[in-house]
């Protein structure tokens, strides 16, 4: 039996955190516990009842908790979603299951008819997807996977396979999605870029004439509080937005509904979209030194993108960064969202940018560690601000996540433990539930959420080596409180 062949029959040995005692009552075991019940045997939905599916971003974040309890695991999440990647390189938001009945979810994979609509894009004949994207956090949760078992990968030639389907995806954002021309990924609907119902859309949506009320029927509204939902007018313009991308054959550039010329239609380029490819270009490049290869190009290019988020979408006034709408005279959108605070993320950020983001993070707009306990989706002090509706106020544990590696990317030891701290006493508290009232910590959404069970994996693991390494120092291991500590150095991200 090859190096391969025996570390995959191995895995019941590596699949024992799935199935614990049970008598366990630790955070840990379970979190596992979540996504267990939501693997399907090939990937993990984000939840059972109202997302039963493979997600795009979600699987990328999952993969990164996953990789903490059966890196092969991890590394199966990842090929499946990138099996489904199309020809023109983009990884589509959706990867359909076909055991799951089409009145399950909406829009459905009838809607999407990836196979026909998208055929001149590449999609795939042999299985069912939608025609947008996600967040490209894909290779930075590659790379992290890579690294928490370097043998198993290197065996089963992990990044060798997964290398050129993310190369091929970053250069469809980079070339096709640069729809402004100033070197940034534009996306063409709010589900692209993951936050669907921030008061960030809604001057651009505003332009977009909503499908009939009668040509769609919410599955969602079936498993959470209408109050806390999209409201039915938004929906029928994500609906409309969706369909005329899929009738114009899902072509990106200014002939399509995302175009940046022409009227109407949706062209915006977000800045936790942009970090995320940033973020996940030096990981590419990190891959390339891994397989042999050169990684100076993927680092050049990583900070030359970062100057463009600077330059295009840095606004001091408001002491963030902003979305820009192609659309609409290709100004900025004067919305304070959480996306705006995520490059935090990116070590190659001018000190002043870092300087203010920290404090606009910490203020009245914001309030981490003054009057939140997680960081809000959106502007405290917004007129559109509500604490349950669905990414226009509460707080998202993904979000939390990467703001939690920013504020160690940055130095800020003391703001991470304390973000850390309020992750993982949340989601356990909450039954990792899909987002919280930033000010409560009340649930919202549903519960045993994936990514939110898996990010909290991953921070646990994280202050487990810390307290290993440093007993009596950093986050206590409840994760309900910090401990003093004089240790201010830069952490690694």
């Amino acid at each position: 039996m090859d190096r391969t062949a025996q570390l995959t029959a191995r895995l019941p040995e590596r699949d024992i955190a799935y199935d614990p005692p049970a008598c366990g009552t630790s955070p840990h075991v379970r979190a596992a516990r979540v996504l267990e019940a939501n693997w399907t045997g090939a990937s993990t939905v984000p939840s059972r009842s109202l997302y039963p599916h493979q997600w795009s971003w979600d699987s990328a974040f999952i993969a990164i908790g996953l990789r903490h309890l059966s890196p092969l695991r991890a590394q199966t999440e990842l090929e499946t979603l990138l099996a489904a990647q199309w020809g023109d390189g983009r990884v589509p938001h959706i990867v359909f299951n076909p055991s799951v009945p089409l009145d399950a979810y909406f829009p459905s994979p009838d809607f999407w008819r990836s196979s026909t609509a998208g055929h001149g894009a590449g999609a795939p004949r042999t299985v069912q997807t939608s025609g947008i994207v996600q967040p490209p956090v894909h290779a930075l949760a590659a790379w992290l996977v890579h690294r928490a078992d370097p043998v198993l990968s290197r065996a089963r030639g992990f990044l060798a396979r997964v290398y050129p389907r993310l190369a091929a995806w970053h250069r469809y954002l980079l070339h096709r999605r640069d729809l402004g021309g100033g070197g940034l990924a534009c996306v063409v609907h709010p589900w692209e870029q993951g936050m669907d119902n921030s008061p960030c859309w809604d001057a651009p949506l505003a332009r977009v004439t909503p499908a009939p009320a009668r040509s769609f029927r919410r599955a969602d509204l079936a498993h959470g509080a209408p109050e806390d939902r999209p409201t039915d007018l938004d929906y029928g313009r994500y609906v409309r937005l969706a369909a005329d991308y899929r009738d114009a054959g899902y072509a990106d550039g200014g002939r399509g509904p995302g175009g940046a010329s022409g009227g109407g239609g949706f062209a915006v380029e977000d800045p936790a979209f942009n970090a995320l490819l940033i973020a996940s270009e030096h990981a590419l490049a990190r891959m390339a030194a891994e397989l042999g290869a050169p990684g100076t190009a993927r680092h050049a290019r990583a900070e030359r993108l970062t100057a463009a988020l600077v330059e295009r979408l840095w606004d001091p006034a408001s002491g963030m960064f902003l979305c820009r709408d192609l659309r609409a005279g290709d100004r900025l959108i004067p919305e304070r969202g959480v996306s705006g605070l995520i490059p935090l993320l990116l070590p190659g950020l001018p000190r002043e940018v870092v300087r203010t983001l920290l404090g606009t993070l910490g203020g009245p707009h914001f309030g981490l560690g003054e009057r939140t306990r997680l960081v809000p989706s959106y502007d405290l002090l917004g007129e559109a601000f509500d604490p349950h509706r669905y990414w226009r106020g509460p707080a998202w544990f993904n979000t939390s996540w990467l703001l939690e590696r920013g504020l160690r990317t940055h130095g800020e030891r003391e703001r991470a433990d304390a973000l850390r701290a309020a992750v993982l006493h949340l989601a356990d508290a909450t039954g990792f539930a899909e987002y919280v009232d930033p000010y409560t910590g009340e649930a919202c959404g549903a519960t045993g959420f994936g990514w939110t069970a898996a990010l909290a994996l991953d921070l646990h693991h994280e202050l487990h080596q810390e307290l290993l390494k440093h007993p009596g120092q950093g986050v206590s291991p409840t994760g309900t409180g910090t401990f003093d500590t004089s240790d201010k150095g830069r952490d690694r991200a």
